[in-house]
């Protein structure tokens, strides 16, 4: 069985956002109550349904970013998670993330891309700007290279 780890601590920011969710499903369960005259059953099973998703929610941010073994690369995003063995990747890069918004180009900050010998790229969790790295910009560029002197390890073995 394979040992993953994550090459760095959880920012503090993430329990912001935690926290910043569940005001919002507060703010919600109120609004719905409100509207629509929910009765005692209702409220109930409103408060119920909310605060199960607001469990699942928080752990899954606390359980977001990028994880490695000596067999991979494992990512675990809000939704889904997905591992990469090593020989399946040809670079792990920086890159200068930006948005458009019509003919503006908006720079977001840099991010580790993972490109894959097929050609396709993956995005990982891992943004200096994010909540793990804003305080911590010399910690961003150890995890960066940590991936990729696994990567390169992987590749010499």
């Amino acid at each position: 069985m394979e040992t993953w780890e994550r090459p760095y601590s959880p920012g503090a920011g993430r329990w912001l956002v935690i926290g910043w969710e569940a005001f919002a499903l507060g703010l919600v369960a109120w609004t719905s109550i409100e509207t629509f005259a929910l009765g005692w059953h209702g409220v109930r099973l409103l408060t119920c349904a909310l605060a199960v998703l607001w469990v699942l929610g928080a752990y899954r941010i606390m359980q977001m970013g990028a994880y490695v073994s000596d067999g991979g690369l494992r990512i675990h995003g809000l939704l889904r998670s997905r591992t990469i063995p090593w020989e399946d990747i040809a670079h792990v890069r920086l890159h200068e993330a930006s948005h458009r918004i019509g003919p503006w180009k908006i720079p977001s900050g840099m991010t580790v891309l993972v490109e894959r010998r097929d050609g396709s790229t993956i995005n990982t969790e891992l943004w200096a700007q994010g909540v793990d790295f804003h305080s911590r910009p010399k910690l961003f560029r150890a995890v960066y290279h940590e991936l990729r002197n696994r990567h390169l390890a992987a590749q010499n073995a």
